[in-house]
């Protein structure tokens, strides 16, 4: 079983078995060209990740980005500014990155050098960073990023909006402060549900109300 497959099965013995045979498997790719350090992330595997992380000599962007490694962040960032709105291979931006993963020093970061607050990933799921951070449940990064201009009101695959995220979350303290920056309670999905509606579905009751 290679790293990759290991990531995705769960088996993190294995991931540590694999990199402390041979450094080079903390920098395999699966078949989209993505990182076996995103990968654990995206799959949750904290064991794996702590042990990809430890082996890896260095981070990309996005790595760097995702775990949060501020001084790598800045070290590639002052060797080529572009890669602040480069895109990860499976579509992503570093902003994304860490605004999914809950890293508000590399988002800060990232803004401070001209990251696209608005920009929408290239592929499916068309998120923008605010998606990202209120999928995650950062109100910290949320905050940072209305604060330099995330449209409130931006509409990810499905229609499906940050306030609609609070809501199916039962977020109350998330959802008030998207309200307070002008996020709309009208807007509905492309099945026509608003965020009231996503509220009561989720068994929200109160938090509908709100969102009336």
């Amino acid at each position: 079983m290679d790293v990759i497959h290991a990531i995705k099965a769960g088996d993190d013995d294995r991931v540590r078995e694999l990199v402390s045979a041979d450094q080079v498997h903390a920098r395999a790719r699966d078949e989209n060209g993505v990182s076996a350090l995103l990968l654990a992330r995206y799959y949750g595997r904290e064991a794996a990740a702590d042990a990809l992380r430890a082996a890896a000599e260095q981070l990309d962007v996005f790595e760097a980005a995702a775990y949060g490694d501020v001084r790598r962040l800045r070290e590639l960032l002052d060797d080529d500014p572009e890669l602040v709105n480069r895109y990860a291979p499976d579509g992503f931006t570093p902003l994304q990155l860490a605004s999914f993963f809950g890293q508000p020093a590399a988002a800060a970061l990232l803004l401070e050098r001209g990251a696209e607050t608005n920009a929408v990933a290239k592929n499916p799921m068309r998120v923008s960073a605010l998606h990202s951070a209120a999928a995650a449940r950062e109100p910290e990064i949320v905050r940072m990023l209305l604060d330099n201009g995330a449209d409130p009101n931006a509409q990810q695959e499905g229609g499906f909006t940050a306030l609609q995220a609070a809501a199916q979350h039962g977020d109350r303290d998330l959802a008030e402060l998207l309200l307070d920056r002008g996020a709309r309670r009208d807007l509905a999905k492309d099945d026509g549900e608003t965020a009231a509606d996503v509220a009561s579905t989720s068994g929200h009751t109160e938090l509908a109300e709100l969102l009336r």
